[in-house]
């Protein structure tokens, strides 16, 4: 699979240097159609080698690698990575036993290690934190927690782009805020003093939304055929369903009992004129873009709709050729107006009134994870009549965006009619 991966990206890269070849060398009445009909082919190629390369990439973020969560932890904690590699083993062993039959399957060995960690993270998280105890919560391993942050990373968009902190509990953080924008210094002369200017800053509260990925039914047949690993099989199915309502409230949650996402924290950048409802134009990009203050363009990137891409990438600068270009390399990522985007599914497709378009500095929003994963494991008549076990995951999450000059990230808009 890695030669294969590799190889795609070898004919990417290819692909991606022909088309940077033709739009640096052939301008104005060199822009003859039969050039752009080159160009076009060229990008029709390149996405059919993205989508390729996705799917791959996809496959082996899912693959789970012993030996590197080893190094990671070994480099956290000062312990060697044989150690730490072995830790993680017995825990997923343990994992193993309480999934295919619940806390009767444990050892008495395995059943103090549960304890022990259940009594260290009692200390850490707080009693309420921690909803283990007769229903049969199972607090899962920091390795599994991690590992499922890690998968949550790969979906959406949010998470690839934004500043992303782990606490270990989840008592609410004041973050602060600081407008510098406005700020300068000053000449003094020789023996005066300097004069004082106050910052602006202000305070945002982070707090940890309860999440539930709702139950995950897992056959029988699965969890008794031991050839089948099945941590990683769980991890991805409640990975994937708490990513999805996670990044949609980073990218558009209200702020009133859940994350207050980015669409809803950005400042109006632009306005699309009347009737263009389902259209962005050249102008448009140029004027969002320099909405943003520049101390944040420097590190500003596009966000959008997969749709509102497609869109974009047919748009033509004044003498026709595409404002879209692909990377070359992995250091060269495609850019928009020389911008790298960021599609996140969550954003609003064009369409009257939609904010379709982000453009700034998302570093500026925050993500916060509480580390306490909790899972439930369900094997009721609900579920064994029909040959089934269910886990439920709960785990702890909030956002919202730390710029106190709301300069950092504008959006446009499209009109109401």
């Amino acid at each position: 699979m890695t030669q294969s991966i590799q190889a795609l990206r070898e004919e990417r890269t290819a692909k991606a240097r022909e088309a940077r070849a033709l739009l640096d060398a052939k301008t104005g009445k060199d822009w003859t159609p039969e050039v752009k009909d080159q160009v076009d082919s060229i990008y029709a190629a390149i996405d059919r080698l993205d989508e390729q390369i996705a799917r791959v990439e996809r496959v082996l973020t899912i693959e789970d690698s012993l030996e590197q969560r080893g190094r990671v932890l070994s480099e956290r904690n000062g312990r060697s990575v044989d150690e730490n590699a072995a830790t993680i083993r017995a825990e997923k062993a343990i994992f193993s036993a309480w999934a295919r039959g619940g806390a009767e399957a444990l050892t008495d060995d395995q059943r103090a290690h549960v304890k022990a960690r259940r009594d260290e993270a009692q200390r850490v998280y707080g009693a309420q934190s921690v909803g283990t105890g007769a229903a049969g919560g199972y607090l899962v391993p920091r390795d599994f927690a991690e590992t499922m942050l890690e998968r949550m990373a790969a979906f959406g968009g949010m998470r690839a782009v934004a500043t992303v902190i782990q606490t270990d509990g989840g008592n609410a953080i004041d973050y602060a805020t600081v407008d510098e924008t406005g700020q300068e210094g000053e000449i003094v002369g020789e023996s005066l003093a300097a004069s004082g200017q106050d910052i602006a800053f202000g305070t945002v509260s982070i707090g940890a939304y309860k999440y539930s990925s709702k139950t995950v039914v897992v056959p029988l047949e699965l969890l008794q055929d031991s050839r089948i690993d099945i941590e990683p099989y769980i991890n991805v199915a409640l990975a994937t369903r708490i990513a999805r309502i996670t990044n949609r409230h980073f990218t558009t949650g209200t702020g009133a009992g859940q994350p207050r996402g980015v669409v809803t924290a950005a400042a109006a950048g632009k306005t699309g004129a009347a009737g263009q409802l389902a259209a962005v134009t050249y102008d448009d990009l140029v004027d969002l873009e320099h909405a943003v203050d520049p101390a944040y363009r420097t590190s500003g990137r596009w966000m959008f709709h997969d749709t509102t891409l497609k869109a974009l990438k047919k748009l033509k600068d004044g003498q026709g050729r595409p404002l879209w270009r692909p990377g070359v390399t992995g250091g060269d990522p495609s850019d928009i107006l020389g911008y790298g985007y960021t599609v996140n599914q969550h954003m609003a497709p064009m369409g009257a009134s939609a904010r379709s378009l982000l453009f700034g500095d998302f570093k500026k929003y925050l993500i916060r994870d509480v580390m306490a994963v909790t899972l439930f494991r369900f094997a009721d008549s609900k579920y064994l009549e029909k040959g089934q076990v269910a886990f439920l995951a709960w785990s702890r999450h909030d956002g919202n965006l730390i710029d106190a000059s709301n300069d950092a990230i504008k959006a446009f808009q499209h009109p109401a009619s």
